[in-house]
């Protein structure tokens, strides 16, 4: 179960994510890589993240100075990069002139466990990676994110980890509302809502009563038609970077 958790930022936090992403996305050029998080939204447990090539990297934000009061904890970085299976690095940046900048050379980032520099592009392979159950619930939220903004919501909070419930946070008609997001894989079915539901909607309840259920289907559209897997009983592997289809009908109140 999670409570929001609105961490707060200052704004001179926001000029300094700013550069940050502005320096990445330099470094990257063109349409090499797709942002995963860029966007300044609790909870922290990274404040920026991309894909490039068939690796992921999750990065948090260091003030070699100690200006700042910088939201997010290591134990939260290393907890979605291992859940993903990806990079958990570091940008330690400064202020100069007037300006936040990056202080390790190249791309910016250190690794956040051996602090040594790192360059995303060496890590970039052809090998067929399996997306990590934490991989496709954000993927899955992200779908349901999406469409609430379509439809005007104003999004609260949001969060990609499989074991955290509720997943998402918005401003309904009458206040906060929740969202559990569940995964499944084509062709498996949706299993429905938690055992606990109850226990997790007594909890929400202090906050707000109002709780909807979205499920979300993926599969990966190159492994499905497959000649290798299409007379097999096994479910058909969903790999990073391949075209995802998706099936996804819409919440479903439960409070």
């Amino acid at each position: 179960m999670h409570n929001i958790q609105m961490a707060e930022f200052s704004e001179e936090f926001s000029h300094c994510w700013n550069a940050a992403g502005s320096h990445i996305q330099r470094m990257a050029g063109g349409d090499l890589m797709s942002w995963l998080k860029a966007t300044l939204a609790p909870p922290f447990l990274e404040h920026l993240s991309f894909r490039l090539g068939n690796q992921l990297f999750f990065i948090q934000i260091e003030d070699e100075d100690g200006i700042l009061e910088v939201p997010g904890s290591p134990d939260g970085l290393m907890a979605i990069a291992n859940g993903c299976n990806g990079h958990a690095c570091l940008m330690p940046m400064k202020k100069q002139a007037g300006h936040w900048q990056p202080t390790a050379p190249g791309w910016g980032l250190i690794d956040a466990q051996s602090r040594k520099t790192m360059d995303p592009i060496s890590f970039v392979s052809d090998e067929k990676i399996e997306m990590t159950d934490w991989e496709l619930q954000d993927f899955a939220v992200q779908v349901v994110r999406d469409e609430l903004k379509k439809s005007g919501r104003k999004l609260m909070s949001w969060n990609g980890n499989p074991e955290v419930l509720p997943s998402i946070w918005f401003v309904g008609d009458d206040g906060p509302e929740w969202v559990i997001v569940r995964t499944y894989r084509f062709p498996d079915e949706d299993e429905g809502l938690p055992e606990n539901i109850e226990e997790i909607k007594a909890q929400l309840r202090k906050v707000s009563t109002k709780g909807n259920y979205a499920a979300v289907g993926i599969a990966d559209m190159t492994e499905m038609f497959s000649m290798d897997n299409i007379d097999s009983d096994e479910m058909p592997a969903i790999y990073r970077g391949n075209g995802l289809n998706v099936t996804y009908e819409g919440l479903r109140c439960i409070t």
